[in-house]
């Protein structure tokens, strides 16, 4: 009986966090994934800009965005933070590309 009502709480919240990463993975599209801050930084950064502190927290918080957690140890480490790459390419060029003329 003690161990049952141990383990429903841990049962619940194990769910929880599954239906988050699931949902969490999905994309659908609607709005910027990238904020004007993140676009500006990103652009100076493709762009040879100086980087700074500020630039590189920028575009630590859209490779999070997308996936990647530098903090968690990962088997699959450059594949991993590539794919974010790829993916933070690609909100830049739906985001940012939109918000520049030309």
């Amino acid at each position: 009986m003690k161990n049952s009502l141990i383990a429903l709480p841990m049962f619940v919240i194990l769910a929880c966090a599954l239906v988050g990463c699931v949902a969490g993975g999905t994309t659908t599209g609607e709005g910027p994934h990238l904020s004007a801050m993140q676009c500006n930084d990103l652009t100076a950064l493709k762009s040879n800009g100086t980087p700074t502190p500020e630039r590189s927290r920028s575009e630590l918080a859209a490779l999070r965005a997308a996936g990647y957690d530098p903090l968690r140890f990962d088997p699959h480490y450059p594949n991993n933070l590539q794919a974010a790459q790829r993916q933070v390419d690609r909100w830049y060029q739906q985001d940012c590309q939109q918000a520049r003329p030309g």
